[in-house]
């Protein structure tokens, strides 16, 4: 049997809260988590499992980076189709049709600005449909094969 030694010790009264909330969170005592938080400190290894923890991190978030690298570069893919096909496709106007032409350039693009917000408030988002689209035309690819 392993015999304990008291000690008193002061603490800060916010850490001390602190100390209290995750022993009742964990369902255990104060003493335990203070000798557990101790033990940790003084670990030889606690550098390592530091390291492990950040590096653990910075994976994942080096991850979370490449996938929105790839998203900015489907972005910029489909504005520029985008772009080329206007300009391709959209004839110059004459003088006279100019003022009404941006007229209602300035109404569809209040709509497309009216769209957007709609769209970004409720987190539909223009990649995520795309996969989506994708994968249903995978899915009747391989079922008509």
């Amino acid at each position: 049997m392993q015999t304990k030694t008291r000690m008193n010790v002061y603490f800060d009264p916010d850490l001390l809260k602190k100390v209290e909330a995750l022993a009742l969170r964990r369902n255990i005592s104060k003493s335990a988590v203070i000798e557990a938080a101790v033990a940790s400190f003084l670990s030889a290894d606690a550098s390592e499992r530091l390291e492990a923890v950040f590096a653990r991190r910075m994976d994942r978030i080096g991850r979370q980076i490449d996938g929105l690298d790839e998203d900015l570069a489907i972005v910029g893919e489909t504005l520029s189709l985008f772009i080329r096909f206007w300009l391709t496709i959209t004839p110059p106007l004459p003088d006279s049709a100019q003022a009404s032409a941006r007229a209602k350039g300035a109404e569809r693009f209040e709509g497309f600005l009216q769209t957007l917000g709609r769209r970004l408030a409720t987190g539909d988002r223009f990649l995520k449909e795309l996969s989506r689209d994708v994968d249903a035309n995978q899915e009747e690819v391989k079922a008509r094969t």
